[in-house]
């Protein structure tokens, strides 16, 4: 098998979550992704998404990580989480997926909207990012496009 790079943009969605399922995933409980109703809500709306992750015969790839997500809410904002003027730090599951660079802009639109409809929070952060070229398996004659 050979691998070629193609082009596609990246998606990473930041996802807050309980404390309790923070220290479900450092324990290596894994489990934990399925059973936290906000980061399955995440994974179900995903992975009808057939646009995203897709490398080959390797359909719905996405890498994650926990971490903590800090901020401090200003007036007229109304928070899920912390209280004007208040920092805040907040558990957070980040969600990183590819979709194929050629998609057209109002499909990503609606991925995004997608997200943002389900996300808790007030202003998801969501990133969306430039082409760039991620390995691909590369066999004769197939469809390069990602698909899911």
């Amino acid at each position: 098998m050979n691998i070629e790079l193609k082009a596609v943009r990246k998606l990473r969605i930041h996802w807050p979550i309980p404390l309790e399922t923070m220290t479900r995933l450092a324990d290596g409980q894994l489990d934990a992704l399925e059973s936290d109703p906000g980061i399955s809500s995440l994974l179900d709306a995903l992975t009808a998404a057939p646009e995203l992750g897709g490398f080959g015969n390797y359909h719905h790839v996405f890498e994650s990580s926990a971490g903590f997500e800090g901020f401090t809410v200003a007036e007229g904002a109304n928070p899920t989480l912390g209280s004007i003027g208040q920092r805040t730090i907040s558990p957070t599951f980040v969600f990183t997926t590819y979709f194929d660079d050629t998609l057209d802009d109002s499909a990503v639109h609606q991925l995004v909207q997608t997200i943002v409809d389900i996300h808790p929070w007030e202003v998801p952060v969501i990133e969306v990012s430039g082409p760039l070229s991620v390995s691909s398996a590369a066999t004769s004659g197939a469809d390069m496009r990602m698909a899911s």
